[in-house]
Order: C-alpha cells, then sequence, then structure tokens
C-alpha cells in the first residue's frame, strides 16, 4: 500500500508540472531544435541518450572518476547549465554541495527547482537506509536515505518512465518517438535484468566489506551481505586504527571481497585485501568507470562479472 501511494504522488507531481509548463517549454525549445540536456551523473546521460536518442543533446556534469559529493561549480558546467532545457540529477542531497550554487551562477529558469526542466529521479523510487539519527558527526549522511539508486537496475527501469514523459512534455513533437523508444528500451532492459539475476544467484549471502556505503541498492537487488565498512562514517577516510579494527572484526566474520569505485583511492581497500588474503575488487559504480561499462548494458554486465570473478 505504501508503495502504491508513493508512486501515485510522484506521478500527480509530474502531471502538475507537465500542465503547468508544456506551453511554455514548447514554445522556448522550438518543435525541432535538439534538446539539450544536462544531468548531474553519467548514468542519467546514459538513460537519457537511450530515450532520446537524435532528439537530445546531453552533457554529464560529472564522470565515473569523481566523488559526486564534491564537485566545483567551473564555467564550463555553469556555461552548459545555462543552455539546458532539462536537467536530470538523483536529488535526495546528494549533490547538494555544488549544483545550488551551479543553478544560481547559470541564472537559467528552465532548471530551477520547481520548474518543468529541473528533475530529481530519486523522488521516483523507494530510498533504502533512512539514518535514524540526523547529526552531522555522523558524517556525509542524508536524511532522506541512500541517494545512490542507479545501482539496482530495477530503479533505473522505473525512472526510465519518468525520464519519457518529461521529455515528451518538453519536446511534444517527438513525444511518439520518446515514447517508442521507452518501449524498447523496457523490453530490452527487463530481459537483461532476468539474464543478471540468474546469472548472479552464486552472489546472494555472499559476505562484502565496501569502502563507502554506496552499494546499499546493489546488496538489496543481488543478496550480498556487507560485513565492514573501510570508512567509519560516510566520507570520512579510514585511519590506521580503523583499519585495524575492522581487520580484527573480519577474523570473526570473514569477507570474500573488498570493494571500491573508481574514484576511490586504493590503498585501504589493498591493505586490507593483503592481510586477510580477500581480493580488492574495483567495481564501475556509474557508467564509464570500467573500461566495459560504457552505456548502462555494460555496467551491469560488468558489475556482476566482476563480483563473480571475485568470489571464486
Amino acid at each position: 500500500m505504501g508503495r502504491m501511494s508513493f508512486r501515485g504522488d510522484a506521478m500527480k507531481r509530474t502531471g502538475m508540472l507537465a500542465l503547468s509548463g508544456t506551453l511554455l517549454l514548447a514554445l522556448t525549445t522550438g518543435a525541432h531544435a535538439a534538446i539539450e540536456v544536462f544531468t548531474c551523473e553519467p548514468e542519467w546521460a546514459a538513460l537519457v541518450e537511450e530515450l532520446g536518442g537524435g532528439h537530445v543533446n546531453t552533457r554529464s556534469a560529472t564522470t565515473a572518476q569523481q566523488d559526486v559529493h564534491h564537485i566545483q561549480a567551473r564555467p564550463s558546467l555553469i556555461a552548459g547549465l545555462r543552455r539546458a532545457d532539462l536537467l536530470v540529477c538523483t536529488g535526495a542531497g546528494l549533490e547538494e554541495g555544488w549544483l545550488p550554487v551551479l543553478q544560481r551562477r547559470a541564472n537559467n529558469p528552465l532548471v530551477q527547482v520547481g520548474a518543468l526542466g529541473y528533475l530529481e529521479v530519486a523522488e521516483y523510487v523507494p530510498l533504502l537506509d533512512r539514518p535514524t539519527r540526523l547529526d552531522r558527526s555522523e558524517g556525509d549522511i542524508h536524511p532522506g536515505g541512500n541517494p545512490h539508486v542507479q545501482l539496482d537496475p530495477r530503479n533505473i527501469g522505473h525512472i526510465a518512465k519518468v525520464v519519457t514523459e518529461r521529455l515528451a512534455v518538453i519536446d511534444p513533437a517527438h513525444g511518439d518517438d520518446y515514447r517508442t523508444r521507452f518501449a524498447d528500451f523496457s523490453r530490452r532492459w527487463d530481459e537483461a535484468i532476468a539474464q543478471w539475476q540468474e546469472r548472479a544467484r552464486p552472489l546472494r549471502g555472499v559476505a562484502v566489506v565496501v569502502h563507502h556505503n554506496a552499494w546499499v541498492y546493489l546488496e538489496h537487488w543481488l543478496g550480498l551481505e556487507v560485513v565492514g565498512t573501510l570508512e567509519p562514517k560516510p566520507g570520512i577516510p579510514p585511519s590506521s586504527s580503523d583499519l585495524s579494527r575492522l581487520l580484527s572484526q573480519l577474523e570473526q566474520r570473514p569477507a570474500s571481497m573488498v570493494i571500491r569505485s573508481a574514484y576511490q583511492p586504493a590503498r585501504a581497500s589493498e591493505w586490507l585485501s593483503q592481510r586477510t588474503g580477500m581480493p580488492a575488487v574495483l567495481l564501475p559504480s556509474t557508467v564509464g568507470g570500467t573500461e566495459a561499462a560504457q552505456d548502462l548494458f555494460g555496467l551491469f554486465d560488468d558489475i556482476i562479472g566482476r563480483l563473480l570473478e571475485a568470489s571464486t
């Protein structure tokens, strides 16, 4: 019942934005010009490209080699956002340290909070790992829940529908094309999810250590069990004493591997790997995180392949 209500509220919000903004955006973007889409993260740029094809030009503010929590509002990003018809970000506080500055300096009314051209995708999926205590001394916490929703492909399927409808409202001349592309993407995506889940069956119950608590949606989807975190608190680099305590903890509950993202330093995970014998695994947390993860399908192909290789 709760999830149905959540999704219903999200659909109502989308509908109200669409009705209020259709005429303005249709006039300002033009019937035949490509839609300029600025995304905060590479996964949403990749999704927009799947859904928009030649009707969209995309740009991501970040790459897989950057910590999306800490980005500078560079002049090139300001110029890109100033030209945007649509801004697609994760939300849930992930970009709160830099996105408001970027929006203010770009001074583009189409992509301000509340405008039709502003889309936070985390509003349209249930968030996991909501903190019970809101205290900055606990590290980099997100009051609404963990924002790394892209690491469960089922979330991407839900978000694709929302992005499709937003594109169709902003660019009604190509609305049918967007919906046709969504139907094709949705079919291929559902087939891929089924294949990934079957392939990943051996991973259920596998114990892992993670560098940062960014993998909760992947863990939830695949049934991995996190038994330790390198960071003592979210966003706080581990000290030697933190790592020593974790090593002692793992003597009681061993893990099969230690996981980090492409932008995170390897030193701590390699230290733990050398002392336990478990492999240190770099996983792509977004598109571009590895050579094989060049689109959304490659992202999950590579994640599961690397996990299976490390677990054998």
